[in-house]
């Protein structure tokens, strides 16, 4: 997983709430085994037509949002069930940061194992953004959302805060206690793991 990098982006407003993980990535596209290819197929029924062809008034279809790498949205985002996919489109799009007031509790996690920073700040901040914000400075390592006329704290634990700045994902942490595991394994007679 790539280390987490301050971003300044122009941002995406996606207001809507209770967006579940069947509008993020679609369950006919969930046949892919790995975490890249799931990008073409974010907000897919919202994004395109029966016949494949974009919907003009989509937002991801406008040209001014095509590299953003901030998705502003608002509450409850990633709801439904708890699909990883939903952050591998995410993140295949090319979307660092979500900031929404609130997250669902296993899309909020799946986030931090893919190297994607959700946000939570109040919802009063969301719709200042949403009314005269069009681009963000995101920097985690002092944890500040800088833009015209905002520059707003947000918390985050502080586990969380060093897995995105290391870039570590589950295996990279497993592999940081792997002396422990060895000595571990050599007391019980278990075969090592790292054989």
């Amino acid at each position: 997983m790539e280390k987490f990098k301050k971003i300044i982006s122009v941002i995406t407003p996606f207001d809507k709430a209770n967006v579940d993980t069947d509008q993020i990535v679609p369950k006919q596209f969930l046949k892919l085994i790995q975490k890249v290819g799931f990008g073409k197929y974010l907000f897919y029924n919202w994004r395109f037509e029966s016949d494949g062809s974009p919907k003009k008034d989509f937002i991801l279809n406008q040209s001014n949002y095509s590299n953003s790498k901030i998705l502003v949205t608002n509450e409850n985002f990633g709801c439904g069930s708890s699909r990883e996919h939903a952050v591998w489109a995410l993140k295949d799009y090319g979307f660092s940061v979500i900031i929404a007031p609130s997250f669902a509790d296993i899309f909020y996690s799946n986030c931090f194992k893919n190297g994607v920073l959700p946000i939570e700040i109040s919802r009063n901040i969301v719709e200042r953004i949403f009314a005269d914000i069009t681009e963000l400075e995101i920097d985690l390592e002092n944890q500040t959302i800088t833009g015209n006329n905002i520059q707003e704290h947000f918390d985050i634990q502080s586990d969380k805060k060093r897995r995105l700045l290391e870039g570590l994902d589950d295996i990279a942490l497993t592999m940081q206690s792997k002396n422990a595991i060895d000595v571990f394994e050599k007391n019980s007679n278990t075969p090592s793991i790292f054989n």
